[in-house]
């Protein structure tokens, strides 16, 4: 199986790459590095990593022409600064607009696109069901679910995979990283009355692997644990894991405004056709997450949203 992996420098990009490398013929990376690490990817000469952009439409063509993938999954996102908005719609929109095109011209056996929660915006029903409208209400949820339309649209079998928070080995984005870079250097904390759901890697790319096989399923799916925990909770289990129990957030504040209150996907539909569900409980995630932490450290941190003043 020959793969092309958009985006695959990043967190969950690099764990896919991981995981899947060892059973392919040939792996194929294109990223920008806008977020991404060269040091996240192995190296081994199954795996060729290309530098660009997937909006550049004539390197894409070179990309697909030389790999011919059998397999591509679209992970490449723009969100680093929530105020771009021109820089996530070449990324997310356009850059999804080339990749799909692309998977028609080469007759690309299965796309796989990666997409954000935040494609439902404020929602009506909880935890959210796959066929509930979009309503983003972020630069990156917005130019995400542009873009997840014409992924959709292409005449490839796609599924499309809304994600809740993956929690993986790199990750720079979320409370997690936050609370423990900011605990261990004594900075204050504050903490929003937030909601959302968290999902392990390795639960993640067991259904990847799943979606992956099945060319004859199409559509959106919801990938998720199903299960909600507060922003709260999280702050006490990084300090607990980093000898401060009992250590209280300097802050606890009202989500912003272009924060959702409460995130959480509801994963039956998923689970219905592919036999699927999380595995490895919310503790257990978090503890080995802050493991990682403790060897690898935190570098970067990322937000998609605006920054409090």
């Amino acid at each position: 199986m020959r793969i092309l992996l958009t985006g695959g420098a990043g967190c969950l990009g690099s764990n896919v790459v991981e995981r899947l490398l060892p059973v392919c013929e040939r792996v194929v990376v294109l990223d920008n590095f806008a977020t991404g690490k060269m040091a996240s990817l192995p190296i081994s000469p199954r795996l060729e990593v290309v530098e660009g952009s997937v909006a550049d439409g004539p390197l894409v063509e070179a990309v697909f022409d030389g790999l011919r993938p059998d397999v591509v999954i679209h992970a490449a996102a723009a969100y680093k600064d929530p105020n771009d908005w021109r820089v996530d719609t070449v990324t997310n929109v356009l850059g999804s607009i080339e990749i799909a095109r692309a998977c028609e011209r080469w007759d690309v056996s299965r796309l796989v696109n990666l997409q954000t929660a935040l494609c439902y915006g404020t929602p009506k029903a909880l935890p959210i069901p796959a066929d509930h409208p979009t309503a983003p209400i972020t630069s990156y949820g917005i130019t995400k679910t542009a873009g997840e339309a014409f992924v959709l649209s292409c005449g490839v079998s796609t599924a499309s995979l809304r994600i809740s928070n993956v929690v993986a080995p790199r990750l720079a984005i979320g409370p997690i990283p936050a609370f423990y870079k900011r605990l261990k250097a004594g900075d204050p904390c504050t903490v929003t009355e937030s909601v959302r759901d968290f999902l392990d890697v390795r639960d993640f790319l067991r259904c990847l692997e799943t979606v992956i096989d099945r060319h004859d399923v199409t559509g959106v799916f919801n990938v998720s644990s199903g299960v909600g925990h507060s922003i709260a909770e999280i702050f006490g289990l990084v300090a607990r894991h980093l000898g401060m129990e009992g250590r209280q957030p300097d802050a606890t504040v009202a989500p912003a405004a272009d924060d959702i209150p409460i995130v959480v996907l509801y994963p039956s539909h998923t689970t219905e056709v592919f036999g699927w569900s999380a595995d490895v409980g919310f503790d257990d995630t978090v503890a080995g997450m802050l493991g990682w932490y403790d060897i690898h450290g935190v570098t970067d941190v990322y937000s998609h949203l605006q920054e409090r003043r």
